[in-house]
């Protein structure tokens, strides 16, 4: 009991930290936004808010307050030093975590050569959008992200819209 209400404090106040827009004077970093920092600085944060997040919520989504934070700490950290391989690495797990299937696609196409957890991660974002297209109609779309997700990694999903794709 005491252990989950240490983590329970623990996630409140990466919360409250995260909601809160009002700037104070002790945290210089904060009040100017992650704009002003570092990729190194925004990266650490970005992790930071993950793990709270994940302890937070149930489901990780974007529009949560501390998911939310994780991805544009990422995409800044990713942004500012766009060479980096880590951090643009680190936004597309954040993406597909957060299930923004479009943005993790492309995040893992844009990184090229993939480690097989990458490739598993980038495959599941392809079969999301594939699906999603098979279900507007877009079967040119649908095969265009079941090709390229199989060429990550083959999966049941892919295989299945495939073969409604025929």
């Amino acid at each position: 009991m005491k252990k989950i209400l240490m983590l329970t404090a623990f996630a409140l106040t990466g919360l409250a930290a995260a909601q809160d827009t009002a700037p104070t004077t002790t945290d210089t970093m904060e009040m100017t936004g992650p704009a002003a920092m570092s990729a190194s600085e925004n990266f650490a944060k970005a992790q930071e808010y993950a793990v709270q997040a994940d302890v937070a919520y149930p489901v990780p989504f974007y529009d949560r307050t501390l998911w939310k934070a994780a991805v544009d700490h990422s995409y800044y950290a990713a942004s500012m030093e766009a060479g980096n391989r880590d951090y643009g690495a680190y936004l597309a797990q954040l993406y597909t975590k957060t299930q923004w299937w479009i943005n993790a696609y492309n995040a893992w196409n844009k990184l090229g050569a993939l480690n097989d957890q990458e490739k598993q991660w980038a495959s599941l974002s392809a079969a999301k959008l594939a699906y999603l297209a098979l279900q507007r109609g877009d079967n040119a779309s649908a095969r265009m992200y079941v090709e390229k997700g199989m060429s990550w990694a083959d999966s049941a999903s892919l295989q299945a819209i495939m073969k409604r794709l025929k």
